[in-house]
């Protein structure tokens, strides 16, 4: 049983993590089709979000079967803040499963397996089930990380200090590092409506409160009125999980051997066929007898055209299949040669693949594109900087990349902090330009010292 235990007392500090593109929150893309230039979280690439707004209305309609998407484009473009503003767009537990082209390759492991456990992870199943639960608006939450055992310079969520509410009573809990680390995936935050399961600590994010302080005249999120009755309560949970959690579940029910006696895992490293059909019928059975709903979500592959030729062929079958999510491919390569053959090809994919897939292209960012992504990523990350230190910041998006200038950004936060100010100034932009080197001049340094470096 999970550890939910209620608490009073003093609340902790309060740490948040932001990712890459965790401020995105769709397409940005109107009611005629057309793309703002900002809006979502999403910059620029105007023509790009409105082909991948056509490909969710096509998700939507059932008409994308047979098919995958193809994200073209020179590195940092926004490629994968394509991928997960299509995720976004199909709804909020929609699963998002991000996989490097060279990820499949292990010496344990066989690629198409890897692939479809890939697949199977970003396939959801919306449960249906009367439940003892918590349920409130979240009126406050401090989530506490701690050191990873495995890296102590990445942080993740140890526990965390609930409060919830209803229009009945307030109750708050301390709950432990399972649900804390689910409170962040979900992105719940005060003022959402939340499910606890009393038992298995699973979470379920319903929407936003109707009397939350924070509540817009046009709001993207689904609003919810807060909760009637008391916290603790029997009621119809939904929960979403993937056929690939149900695909272990099932290994371990039926795991045998001295592993599963002894540790409670089975020693077999690959899900066997036969489980993955009991799993599907089950499924199906579920969704018959209206106790579950099937949710394909998005599959994304970054740098496809480190795939070989073999598992190339093995997605190109996979998206005639039933049970598929949306495929998303990206690549930053033009015309290369396809990994295992000596056949050139464009992206380095094979011609009968290639006919399966929409190709969608992105362009570099221009300078005011740039100025707005930096704003957006400053709000993110809550850094405050002087205009002539922004300036300074876009003019290096410009001449170098984006992705360098968003990296000085983070540099520069973190120097103004350090030297207990509140703005980033000029000059904490120019000490962490000069302390690190884009790629050009990266190359410039290896040309003076090429001689005594080793090859």
């Amino acid at each position: 049983m999970s550890e939910i235990r209620e608490i009073s007392g003093p609340t902790p500090k309060r740490l948040e993590r932001v990712g890459a593109h965790s401020h995105i929150r769709g397409l940005g893309v109107d009611e005629n089709l057309r793309a703002k230039l900002v809006a979502d979280g999403m910059v620029g690439q105007t023509r790009a979000r409105e082909a991948a707004y056509l490909v969710v209305k096509m998700a939507k309609e059932g008409k994308l079967s047979g098919k995958g998407v193809l994200v073209a484009g020179p590195p940092g473009t926004g490629k994968t803040a394509l991928a997960v503003g299509i995720a976004r767009e199909l709804g909020e537990d929609v699963p998002f499963i991000v996989l490097s082209g060279s990820e499949i390759y292990s010496a344990e492991r066989r690629k198409t397996d890897v692939l479809m456990e890939a697949m199977r992870k970003a396939i959801g199943v919306r449960l249906h089930e009367m439940r003892k639960i918590y349920e409130g608006e979240v009126t406050k939450l401090d989530v506490r990380y701690a050191s990873n055992p495995y890296n102590p310079y990445y942080q993740i969520p140890r526990s965390a200090r609930i409060t919830l509410e209803t229009k009945k009573q307030s109750r708050t809990f301390e709950v432990g590092e399972g649900v804390a680390a689910q409170l962040v995936e979900l992105g719940v935050r005060e003022g959402d409506v939340i499910q606890i399961d009393a038992e298995t600590g699973r979470v379920a994010r319903v929407g936003r409160s109707s009397s939350s302080k924070e509540l817009y005249e046009i709001e993207t999120e689904k609003t919810v009125p807060k909760p009637d009755g008391d916290v603790m309560k029997e009621k119809e949970f939904i929960y979403t999980m993937t056929l690939y959690d149900l695909d272990e579940l099932f290994a371990r029910r039926r795991g045998s051997g001295i592993a599963s006696l002894l540790f409670g895992f089975s020693a077999e490293k690959e899900i066997s066929s036969e489980i993955r059909a009991s799993v599907d019928e089950q499924v199906s059975e579920w969704v018959k007898e209206g106790r579950a709903e099937i949710i394909p979500g998005v599959l994304f592959i970054d740098d496809v055209h480190m795939m070989d030729i073999e598992a190339l062929s093995f997605l190109a079958r996979a998206m005639e299949g039933e049970l598929v999510p949306i495929i998303v491919m990206a690549t930053n390569r033009g015309i290369t040669t396809i990994r295992g053959t000596d056949v050139k090809s464009p992206f380095g994919l094979p011609l009968d693949l290639l006919d399966r897939l929409v190709i969608i292209t992105t362009d570099k960012y221009n300078e005011e594109e740039i100025r707005e992504i930096l704003k957006i990523r400053a709000a993110e990350e809550k850094i405050e900087l002087e205009k002539e230190a922004f300036d300074s910041l876009v003019k290096i998006g410009a001449e170098t990349s984006l992705r360098h200038a968003v990296q000085l950004l983070s540099m520069a936060g973190v120097r103004a902090r350090s030297m207990s100010r509140d703005k980033v100034l000029p000059e904490d932009v120019e000490e962490v330009k000069k302390l690190y080197t884009d790629v050009k001049q990266a190359m410039e340094h290896l040309r003076k010292y090429e001689s005594e470096l080793l090859s």
